[in-house]
This record gives structure tokens, sequence and C-alpha cells, in this order.
């Protein structure tokens, strides 16, 4: 029976295993196995091994590497929905994962507590090597379990402190600060803002940030300008509405995040209202509604591919060691995007 014969019956009556591959490459299996794993083979060996693995199409077994490793290459993603920073994160986070050898595996759970509970089942039971995710405070008690019993978890947003997690996060409050410090040194006084669920840290911390500028800046604070968006588009719209609505309105405006900013627009917009005349507005989050704006928004950028790459990192480095506490912390900084819809208050 001829070489190409023997590969041709190989492939039709059955998915070729090591076996075959060192048998069409006339080596050794150990030495198939150590090309396999990444380690040194002569390059005479080399180029046959490969030449049999396209020609036989091997694929590894996946299930017998992970049983023998224990790792999948796989990380989970979860994410409250695809929206354009979750959308980012999961683009550049595939990508920094590829490079390492890992797929990125992503579920949604639109923020319904058995939704969340059910991925995390999910991701747990199919044994994937870490699980990527934001904190949610709600269900705290029912996240600690799948931890104790061995599960990788990075924190990518809003913290849970004291859970035994690796954590990336921006930096919120300053960044924060900064965008406020911008509009009072325009000469805005009555500066509202539309803030997040102050369940989550991440929105704690952006109305922190804005406090923190009021107190430097010697200006207080005034409680009705502060209102609560919920994160989104529809509560950014209602609290825009509120706000306009009191005897004597804000004249600038700072949103916690992209949504509850386009909600703010879109009142605005129905009202005939423009921006800056009308209303000085910056935000948190840039994201590409902002830069074809009339005027651009001027906005925090978030570095989703720092944000990204750090998570790639804190992961690779706790892999190497899984029996480690995940306590690890990195912020990363924030930029701020200037453009045309903060002016300077005409008194």
């Amino acid at each position: 029976m001829s070489e190409q014969t023997s590969k041709s019956e190989i492939r039709s009556r059955r998915q070729a295993t090591i076996v075959d591959v060192a048998m069409a490459a006339g080596v050794a299996i150990g030495t198939v196995s150590r090309y396999l794993n990444g380690l040194p083979v002569r390059s005479g060996n080399r180029e046959p091994i490969e030449r049999a693995i396209a020609e036989l199409g091997y694929r590894r077994n996946s299930i017998a590497v992970s049983m023998k490793t224990n790792t999948t290459q796989i990380v989970g993603l979860m994410v409250p929905s695809l929206g354009e920073f979750h959308a980012a994160l999961l683009d550049h986070l595939t990508r920094k994962m590829r490079q390492a050898g890992r797929a990125v595996l992503c579920y949604c759970h639109d923020m319904e507590p058995r939704s969340f509970m059910e991925g995390l089942e999910f991701f747990a039971s199919h044994r994937v090597d870490a699980v990527v995710m934001d904190g949610n405070e709600d269900l705290r008690a029912g996240m600690a379990p799948y931890i104790d019993q061995g599960l990788i978890v990075v924190l990518y947003d809003n913290d849970l402190p004291g859970l035994a997690a690796d954590r990336v996060f921006v930096e919120n409050r300053k960044a924060s600060k900064r965008l406020v410090d911008h509009v009072l040194d325009l000469g805005h006084t009555r500066v509202a803002t539309i803030h997040g669920n102050l369940k989550n840290s991440v929105a704690r911390e952006r109305l922190a940030g804005y406090r923190d500028a009021f107190k430097d800046h010697g200006i207080e604070e005034i409680p009705e300008l502060v209102v609560d968006g919920g994160w989104s588009e529809t509560g950014g719209y209602a609290g825009m509405r509120d706000l306009l609505a009191l005897p004597e309105p804000p004249t600038a405006l700072f949103g916690a995040n992209y949504n509850m900013t386009i909600g703010a627009l879109r009142w605005l917009r129905e009202h005939e209202l423009s921006i800056p005349r009308d209303l000085s507005l910056v935000s948190f989050d840039d994201v590409p509604a902002f830069t074809v704006h009339q005027p651009g928004i001027t906005a925090v950028g978030q570095p989703v591919e720092k944000l990204a790459e750090a998570i790639t990192s804190v992961l690779a480095e706790r892999l190497d060691d899984p029996g480690a506490l995940g306590r690890r912390t990195l912020r990363i900084d924030n930029d701020i995007i200037l453009r045309g819809s903060a002016r300077r208050l005409r008194r």
C-alpha cells in the first residue's frame, strides 16, 4: 500500500491521530508531541510534521489536552450588553487573548440576576480558565462559592471589596474630577451631574470626582443639581428634563456615562436647545457619536485597548500560579478629549 493511499484511507475512515501524523511524517510519536507542545524539534523533522498535519487535517483533542493540563485556553467575558464600551472591550480583549493563545467566549447577562448566575454556572461547568466580568453587589453572595471552588475572576469595572478577585480599573474618580475642573475653570458654578446607580462602585467614584472638583474650587455643591440617571438613555433624558425645569437651572452638565449623555442630548435637541449656547455639556466615555455631534462633545476617553492589555497580562500571571490569591489591582489613567461643548460662562 503506497504512502499516498495510506493517508487517503486514514482521512476517509476517521479523524487523524497523533500516531497517524507520526507515521505519515516518518518520525517518532514523541517528536510530534514535542512539536505540538511548542518544544524544540529538529528543522529536518518540523517540515514533514507540518506537511502531515495539513494533509491529514489533524486537530488536537482539546478535551484531552484540558484534562492533562487543567486548562482550556478559553476565557469567559461577562457583560451587561454589547454597547459601545463593551463591544470595544470584547474586540480588544479577543485580539490580546488570541496573541496569548487563548479564545474569548462572551456572555451577555442584561443585568438580570438569574441570567448573571446562569452565565457564571455555564463558564464554571465548562472549566474556562478565568472569567472577566463587572462586579455586581447584589450577586456577591452567589459569586463567592465559585471563587472558593477555584474559579479565577478578574473584575474590570465595579469593585466588590473583599472578594478574592484580581482587578483592572480605570481612574474613574480622578478623570471625573479633571473633567468637572475644566467646566468650573470656565466660570460655571451651577454644574449639574446625571450619575449612575450608586450601588455600583464606578458610579460612586465618578460622583466623588464631581464633588472633589467643587471642593478644590471652594464652591458649594447644590444638591438639587445631582440627579440619578440609572446609567440609561431614558434616565439621562428624564434627568435633563428635570434639571432644566428647576427655577434656576444649571449652566453646565456632567454626564457620568455616554448612555445618559445621549439621552440628555436627545431632550435638548427635541426642545431646540443648543450646546454650548444654552448649556455646556461634558461626559464620561468617549464614543464615535460625540465626534460627529456639532459641536463635538468634550469627554473622558476610556483607554479600552490598555484595559484589555492589562487584563491579559494579569490573567497570564495568575494562570502561571493558579494557587495565588487574586488580590492584584491595576488602575489605568484616562485621557480628556477637549472639543467645543463647554464654553466660558459670560456673566
